[in-house]
């Protein structure tokens, strides 16, 4: 394999991880229908249903075609926790709460990952890159993982200081809204950031026996 033939192989395993499109929409796509939902019927059953209805639609396609159904169990079960929260407090906006303790936990587990020398990313990327925990050996490796790790962090930050204002004004619109402005599209960005930030310094080979 050539060496361009092995970034784009190596790309296409790096967006993979990350849930690739099928990933993004069946995680993302029931909570812009609760958004839909609730605003069109102001009923917050009404809109709990049709998102979990959505994904659990979405887990049985994937189940269907024979696909993977890591991101849409994954999305069904974010769903239900988000759903029984709303219920549980009566407040919509509460469906978005567990969002932002994600992006606290998410952010601080970079962060302090970061700072010990051991990235999440190059946790998660090194065994699907066939690098394994090599990428500790080769400091330019480490600490590409590193730069690409604080990009993610960045991301986690963002969200909590536009969004959590939102939240406690109880501004349901404007924090759904800007859920899904800072959802894909940020989250392409920082997956695209991470490849332009990885793709610099050559992946570790590992030497077979």
């Amino acid at each position: 394999m050539s060496g361009m033939e092995d970034h784009h192989h190596d790309r296409a395993k790096v967006m993979e991880a990350f849930g690739g499109t099928r990933g993004l929409i069946d995680s993302g796509v029931p909570s812009i229908l609760f958004l839909v939902a609730f605003n069109l019927t102001h009923n917050l059953n009404t809109a709990v249903i049709s998102s979990l209805a959505l994904s659990a639609v979405l887990s049985i396609v994937r189940l269907v075609t024979r696909d993977t159904l890591q991101h849409a169990i994954s999305g069904f079960v974010g769903i239900g926790i988000c759903a029984l929260l709303a219920r549980h407090t009566g407040k919509a906006q509460d469906f978005y709460l567990p969002g932002l303790w994600t992006n606290v936990g998410y952010g601080i587990a970079y962060s302090v990952a970061n700072i010990a020398g051991w990235p999440i990313l190059g946790l998660m990327l090194g065994p699907i890159l066939g690098e394994n925990l090599a990428w500790r050996k080769v400091p330019a490796r480490k600490k590409a993982y590193v730069r690409a790790g604080w990009v993610w962090v960045a991301l986690f930050v963002s969200r909590l200081i536009i969004q959590y204002p939102l939240y406690k004004a109880d501004n349901l619109t404007a924090l759904g809204t800007a859920r899904l402005v800072m959802g894909y599209p940020l989250f392409i960005l920082a997956g695209w950031l991470t490849w332009q930030i990885l793709k610099k310094v050559p992946s570790v080979k590992i030497e077979e026996n």
